[in-house]
């Protein structure tokens, strides 16, 4: 049974999140039998996740499922123009969850047509803002974005009108809007989009090192 468990769960999570689950799994396992619930150590049972998540191809989002999960989005509303705006920087520029999270409105140079992306390690990395991205946010900072001294590009829909807190929330919101459009994606997560652009960028002929 906690093989099992582990095995339709892991599946289901990156590698990180799949090694907290068993982690957590270990530690709750020892407790009950520190209690006396159970008897056997089950602990020794949970399997190591290891590198499963990279065995095999990264699960990518579709191209027709993510045309699918846009034209869904109701732009007629002010989350659904920021949502639209977040799935386009996610699958058109390949951005992770806390670049999209954290993005402000100083990172956009709309005359030279760049966005300045923060990456892991503090890292900046300037891209460019393709013309269809670019309207959507523009879209949102005008007739979206609630009024708020903040100067994250996007902000909560719930008040108090703010940033996001943790990157979490943009996978909370892919989560949603893929339920929403009753579509089954490989992951629920985010970071679909990103293996996508690199799937798509392959097929067109770029180098991994180019990726």
């Amino acid at each position: 049974d906690v093989v099992r468990f582990v095995q339709r769960q892991a599946s289901r999570l990156h590698l990180k999140r799949a090694k907290l689950l068993t982690c957590a799994l270990r530690s709750f396992l020892r407790y009950a039998r520190y209690r006396g619930t159970v008897r056997l150590d089950l602990a020794a049972a949970v399997p190591i996740v290891a590198n499963w998540s990279m065995s095999s191809v990264p699960r990518a989002i579709g191209a027709d499922q993510v045309r699918q999960l846009l034209t869904s989005l109701d732009r007629r509303t002010a989350m659904g123009r920021r949502d639209y705006a977040i799935v386009l920087l996610l699958a058109r520029l390949g951005l992770r969850s806390g670049e999209v999270a954290f993005l402000e409105l100083d990172d956009l140079e709309w005359n030279a047509g760049l966005v300045r992306v923060r990456g892991k390690g503090s890292q900046r990395t300037v891209l460019p803002l393709p013309a269809e991205v670019g309207e959507a946010i523009a879209a949102y900072l005008q007739h979206g974005r609630p009024v708020s001294p903040s100067r994250r590009v996007f902000l909560r829909s719930k008040a108090p009108a703010r940033g996001f807190l943790s990157q979490c929330a943009i996978g909370s919101i892919i989560r949603h809007a893929l339920q929403r459009a009753g579509i089954q994606a490989p992951t629920t997560g985010a970071h679909q989009f990103r293996h996508a652009l690199a799937t798509q960028m392959l097929r067109h002929g770029a180098s991994l090192a180019e990726i």
